[in-house]
């Protein structure tokens, strides 16, 4: 339980501030914070916010509100206390920080913030990143919650400190697994397509910006038809961020996914000006149309596959396919 409401916090002058459960048992809780007050956390009874969870103890940590600061202090816990993926003996807060204890995650806010105004990412708005799907399947598990309060590579950077292990599911546009041990990635999956390298599946997944995750337990081994991510988890995070960054620096013509693209006719350019890699792509395009078929099977990166297709499409050789209403 969570005490926040009644007994568990004392009359006194509000900070403005709200502790708001974004994953976990204790999902859509609130804490409101008031000056000049300690707050215990852990499971003991006769603390001012009790979780109940094998992963918290007894008493795990504990926020200070003197003088107009917060601080968390990790009070010596089996588990240890996390603020944005950093394990703390000590931290100050500020707004927007999140906090990992056991399996909850904790976000510092204002309480006159709405979801409609605040920032959900840093990703850019751009047309190659596809909405969720209206109806997501209701999800349990460990830890769960939306990409929309914990961004991917925010919240794979706390599994990577928390050394969590589980199947990490995401259902966005599509359905995403990454595999975790002990906070590395092993492996990723986009879908029920096995073909589409662990690397690509774990950048496309990576990107998205809406949607639900949960943290499932382990598995046994599977059989994957790749082999396993060699790459840090850190290395993966920055090496997807950077590609979407170039991505988002292509231009406002940049494809969507969901997008069909066709040869141009009359097709008027030579395809002898076209190097052996845009012809490789210009043959994808002409088997398969959809560009996230494209970018599946291509044997580039998705930013090399979008660097050729737009070159395609500016070039005369390849057009969008007109909407038939």
């Amino acid at each position: 339980m969570i005490r926040v409401y009644e007994d568990s916090v004392a009359e006194g002058t509000p900070t403005g501030y709200v502790l708001k459960f974004i994953s976990g048992k204790y999902q859509g809780g609130e804490f409101p914070l008031e000056m000049d007050r300690e707050i215990l956390i852990g499971r003991g009874s006769d603390l001012d916010m009790v979780l109940v969870e094998d992963m918290v103890s007894r008493r795990h940590s504990r926020i200070t509100t003197y003088g107009g600061e917060l601080y968390i202090e990790d009070l010596g816990s089996t588990n240890g206390t996390f603020v944005n993926g950093e394990k703390v003996t000590r931290a100050r807060l500020k707004e927007g920080d999140r906090v990992l204890v056991g399996t909850s995650i904790i976000k510092l806010v204002a309480p006159h913030k709405t979801q409609e105004n605040e920032e959900l990412s840093d990703l850019p708005e751009e047309a190659y990143y596809p909405p969720a799907r209206a109806t997501a399947p209701t999800m349990t598990g460990a830890i769960s919650g939306k990409i929309e309060e914990v961004p991917l590579p925010d919240l794979l950077q706390l599994f990577s400190t928390s050394r969590k292990s589980g199947v990490l599911i995401i259902h966005s546009n599509s359905v995403g697994r990454i595999y975790l041990k002990e906070g590395r990635v092993l492996y990723s999956t986009l879908g029920d397509d096995l073909e589409i390298p662990p690397e690509k599946a774990f950048f496309r997944i990576l990107w998205w910006r809406q949607g639900m995750f949960v943290l499932e337990p382990p598995v046994e081994e599977i059989d994957f038809p790749h082999e396993p991510l060699d790459l840090s988890t850190e290395g993966l995070i920055m090496e997807g961020m950077r590609q979407l960054d170039e991505i988002a620096n292509l231009g406002s013509d940049v494809p969507q996914l969901t997008e069909n693209l066709t040869v141009m006719v009359p097709l008027i350019p030579p395809l002898r000006s076209l190097t052996p890699e845009l012809l490789d792509t210009f043959q994808l395009a002409i088997n398969y149309h959809n560009v996230e078929t494209i970018l599946n099977r291509s044997l580039a990166s998705d930013l090399e596959t979008m660097e050729d297709l737009l070159y395609l499409l500016r070039n005369g050789y390849l057009e969008r396919q007109k909407q038939i209403r």
